[in-house]
């Protein structure tokens, strides 16, 4: 068992010490590119102006052939453009794969410096963690990297869900979760083949008129993925990292996209994954707070500065619970209007 006084010590002579507090950073949605497609690669420059976050894909939806191609073209793109301050993240091949050390060498000994975080697919345990922890330190120190890269872990197998909490607080370089509904989906032998969103045959009924037994039944459509989304962001905000909802495969579903979106808001989540262009205007007004409910934030805030007390506002009672969700909403409602001025203006911040 590692001591609290070790947790935070570089598992490497010369790597950069692990950071003891997240990046404050504006990440509503994280854009998958296939980076061995030259022409989507291309479109990368201006895309970085429109998304939080960019993440060159190498695992899943590349085909066994264009892996190599994958690794070099992510790498071709992180050296061309400059990001600002826009992530940028790529997702590795799992573990138990023949791409992933190929992955993880070449790309921290190309472009570590300018990379954010890894993706890592298909974590089961802290023991996932731990082995690319130590790797990405050695790896640091090798090649001199100012910063820790930091690891995003997706949740998308049964032992992973089972082992949530531990993931989360695995290392320092924790970055987050994302849910992959998919894969989690065969994991637990689930009798869907959606990715992500909820199922027709997923419901409740409602209860039969005694006088009219066999007439229908209202029916009520659940959602498959509430319980483990919330497992996750119970995990991520225990353990002070961030949760995300993952992939919404059905691309001409806008609405039921932006309705999985929301929830996953609600419960928690600070962005979710965008897998086409059409995905990233939801993602965008979703994951940035309403303004009306910003504007009352404020006032809750600016009634009671230190949070202490209680006011009534608008008829509604406030206390120091309130004042915690109004912080929660004003802070991300700073973040969003210092990358989108329009939505500043909105908010009159």
């Amino acid at each position: 068992m590692k001591l609290p006084r070790q947790f935070f010590a570089p598992l490497a002579i010369g790597a950069p010490a692990p950071l003891r507090e997240l990046p404050v950073r504006l990440e509503r949605m994280i854009h998958f590119v296939p980076p061995h497609m030259e022409k989507l690669r291309a479109r990368v420059p201006e895309m970085v102006k429109q998304v939080d976050v960019v993440l060159g894909n190498l695992e899943d939806a590349i085909p066994v052939e264009a892996k190599a191609a994958a690794r070099a073209g992510f790498i071709a793109m992180a050296k061309a453009t400059d990001f600002g301050a826009t992530g940028l993240w790529t997702r590795i091949n799992a573990l138990n794969s023949p791409w992933v050390l190929d992955d993880v060498t070449e790309i921290v000994g190309a472009v570590g410096d300018k990379l954010d975080v890894i993706m890592l697919p298909k974590v089961d345990g802290p023991w996932d963690i731990h082995y690319l922890d130590q790797l990405l330190a050695q790896l640091e120190a090798r090649h001199q990297i100012k910063k820790p890269i930091l690891i995003h872990a997706i949740l998308e197998t049964a032992q992973g869900v089972n082992n949530v909490e531990a993931i989360a607080s695995a290392s320092p370089r924790m970055h987050g979760m994302s849910l992959g509904p998919a894969d989690l989906a065969a994991s637990r032998a689930m009798k869907t083949t959606r990715v992500g969103g909820g199922h027709p045959e997923y419901k409740v009924l409602a209860d039969a008129a005694p006088a009219t037994p066999d007439a229908p039944r209202a029916a009520y459509q659940q959602d498959l993925w509430h319980y483990t989304t919330a497992k996750m962001v119970d995990a991520c905000a225990a353990a002070g990292i961030k949760a995300f909802y993952g992939p919404f495969g059905d691309f001409a579903d806008l609405a039921a996209c932006e309705a999985q979106f929301r929830n996953a808001f609600l419960m928690g989540c600070l962005g979710a994954w965008t897998l086409h262009p059409s995905q990233i205007a939801i993602a965008k007004n979703v994951f940035s707070p309403d303004p009306a409910e910003v504007a009352f934030a404020k006032k809750i805030v600016e009634a009671m500065p230190d949070g202490a007390g209680a006011v009534m506002i608008d008829g509604k009672m406030q206390d120091d619970a309130t004042w915690k969700q109004a912080k929660v909403l004003l802070d991300l409602a700073k973040l969003v209007a210092a990358k989108d001025p329009e939505m500043g203006a909105r908010y009159g911040l």
